[in-house]
């Protein structure tokens, strides 16, 4: 009985490390200074993205503060390496800080945000090609 209890917590073990292997983890730091052109803006945000490999969908919560004013729009863009401008790739559903959502990504769109050519990027009506950024990169 014992050996039978052992073997099926070995088991759902396994399972639990062989499910945790399939996900990655992300992070951008947002502010101005990061924009293209680079914005005078006083604010700052983080964006913590995990990858989930098998469903091909992304989770995330986006904090964000000291915006000109209330955020207007917010995706993730890309293909882009850091100081280029790139199209828009995941649309966000903008909302008050945090922002937490999920979308299922395309081969080409996982291929991005692994290989670092994704950022994020919050639009306000001062700012509106972006007023804060960040580039998603893998979590340390």
């Amino acid at each position: 009985m014992a050996r039978k209890f052992i073997l099926g917590l070995a088991g759902v073990a396994a399972f639990a490390v062989a499910g945790a292997a399939h996900a990655e983890d992300f992070t951008a730091k947002l502010s101005g200074a990061s924009e293209v052109p680079p914005t005078k803006s006083s604010g700052t945000g983080t964006a913590n993205i995990s990858l989930d490999k098998a469903s091909k969908t992304i989770s995330y919560t986006i904090t964000y503060s000291g915006l000109s004013g209330p955020a207007a729009a917010a995706h993730f863009h890309g293909p882009a390496a850091a100081g280029a401008n790139a199209g828009v790739e995941v649309p966000i559903a903008i909302g008050p800080s945090p922002i937490k959502g999920s979308a299922k990504l395309t081969d080409a769109q996982m291929a991005d945000l692994e290989g670092g050519k994704m950022y994020v990027n919050i639009h306000t009506a001062e700012n509106k090609g972006g007023e804060i950024r960040g580039q998603v990169m893998p979590k340390m």
